[in-house]
């Protein structure tokens, strides 16, 4: 790995940033939500990264990888609904949402503040990072605000938003287009469902690490039990995008 410079900062753990007060929270997904639109924006090409990734079927080829490692952790068992759900994403992968750098992993404990400032210095763990779709990338980090807060790797869903000075997942979605030039992100709900299958998987494997006694976090049995929830969460919100 490298390590590029040192960079101080702020580092967030949780989406509903109980560190910092109400007034200012707004400000602060502002900052993310400009982060990854500036991403989106840069023209691989112009900087050097026209070979940084594959051409095409980007979304066809994480779903398959993804499938592929919840297939592979046979210690945790199989999910009938994540087979179905694995099924029914390879056979309604949508026409591509456009082409750009994405970032793979792009959430808030992902990125670096300026000490005490809503402004951005360094966005980490860049090591999903190719050239993909840029709404699938933004999809996951939309996924906080499907996912339940009381959980492991918890979200912001149940949550009154308005209450924590957070706005509004509606509104975070129509500043991303905006910054993106965009009016509406094509197939969003199935990108989501497709992130949720594979966060779903990533736990699932994660559980089959703890069950063989070489999990790589001593809280690999917390993030194992929320499994189900997450296996729920994508399989709820793949009907919303047409599963039958």
């Amino acid at each position: 790995f490298y390590i590029m410079d040192f960079v101080q900062g702020d580092i967030f753990w949780r989406p509903d940033l109980p560190e910092i007060v109400r007034e200012r929270r707004a400000d602060y997904f502002d900052a993310l939500n400009r982060t990854l639109a500036s991403l989106h924006r840069i023209d691989p090409a112009s900087v050097g990264l026209s070979a940084f990734g594959k051409d095409g079927d980007y979304l066809r080829r994480q779903i398959e990888r993804w499938t592929q490692q919840y297939r592979a952790g046979h210690e945790a068992g199989r999910i009938d609904r994540m087979d179905r759900l694995a099924a029914w994403l390879a056979e309604n992968v949508p026409q591509p949402g456009g082409r750009s750098i994405v970032h793979g992993d792009f959430r808030i404990n992902n990125v670096m503040f300026a000490p005490g400032q809503a402004q951005t210095v360094a966005v980490l763990d860049w090591e999903l990072s190719t050239i993909g779709d840029p709404v699938t990338d933004f999809a996951y980090h939309l996924m906080a605000y499907r996912v339940p807060h009381d959980i492991q790797g918890g979200g912001l869903a149940g949550l009154d938003l308005d209450a924590l000075g957070l706005p509004s997942e509606a509104d975070y979605i129509d500043a991303y287009c905006e910054r993106v030039g965009r009016t509406t992100l094509p197939n969003l709900q199935f990108h989501v469902a497709f992130n949720l299958f594979r966060f779903a998987a990533i736990i699932h494997g994660i559980k089959g690490r703890a069950m063989r006694g070489n999990a790589s976090s001593t809280r690999a049995d917390e993030v194992g039990a929320a499994l189900e929830t997450y296996v729920d969460l994508a399989w709820d919100q793949a009907r919303q995008a047409g599963l039958k």
